[in-house]
């Protein structure tokens, strides 16, 4: 049987920043024992696009607040009869724990940025295949030195982004599980909902329909169109999907 495709889709600016954070530090973490071919390219485009947007997003901050925010959410579930108290206690606890650690680490990637090795191989990474060892003899030479000498380098840049990836993973883990998925029936492959203060759309349908979403919306609305992968079929009427807005 195959399984579902899971799409996810932000409903504000701030969340399509965290997806592409998360993008960014799971590609970092995949490919940081650089034991394949390929693993050192991955490695190093996803640590300087990663570096580019927290320099031009306030993300510490934003994150933080959405922390806050999360807790506050959080805490009125403490009158709710039969709730886990114990379980409710210790998120309020490890968010508190995950934003201050946030709040007082230095400025996000600014460790990565004075990095000297770093900064001399970034730009050639913007250039089409600039990563030629003819246009980055350093990085060839340290492609070739032990590969102990490299994973360790590979995990002492990645150690400044723990405060930014803990928080991001316990925000992203709740956000996720606030909202089960919801089983629906589209029919002529459109959807259109609203809702109430979404920030994140999860969508589980099958690759048998050989269909995919086209999501648009915001925090109050949102329409799915799905279309056709191959442009000589057509959607099918009805297609079962699940669906879930956090």
């Amino acid at each position: 049987m195959t399984s579902d495709t899971l799409y996810e889709h932000p409903l504000n600016e701030q969340v399509r920043v965290y997806l592409r954070l998360e993008q960014l530090l799971l590609q970092i973490s995949q490919s940081e024992s650089f034991t394949e071919s390929g693993h050192s390219t991955l490695f190093f485009k996803s640590i300087f696009d990663l570096m580019e947007i927290l320099e031009q997003v306030q993300v510490k901050a934003e994150l933080a607040k959405d922390l806050e925010k999360q807790r506050a959410k959080l805490q009125t579930w403490l009158d709710v009869p039969a709730v886990d108290k114990d379980q409710l206690m210790a998120l309020l606890s490890e968010s508190r724990q995950f934003q201050q650690t946030l709040l007082q680490a230095p400025r996000l990637g600014q460790k990565l940025r004075e990095d000297k090795f770093l900064s001399s191989i970034r730009q050639r990474f913007s250039i089409p295949g600039g990563t030629c060892s003819f246009d980055l003899p350093a990085l060839h030479h340290w492609l070739n030195l032990p590969l102990a000498h490299c994973q360790a380098d590979a995990i002492e840049w990645q150690s400044s982004l723990k405060p930014l990836s803990n928080a991001l993973s316990f925000w992203l883990r709740l956000t996720r599980g606030g909202s089960a998925m919801q089983s629906l029936t589209v029919k002529n492959g459109f959807l259109q909902q609203d809702v109430e203060g979404a920030s994140l759309l999860r969508i589980k349908i099958s690759p048998d329909y050989n269909a995919f979403p086209l999501i648009s919306g915001h925090k109050s609305r949102f329409a799915i169109r799905f279309m056709p992968f191959d442009e000589s079929q057509n959607v099918a009427d009805n297609m079962s999907l699940s669906l879930a807005v956090c």
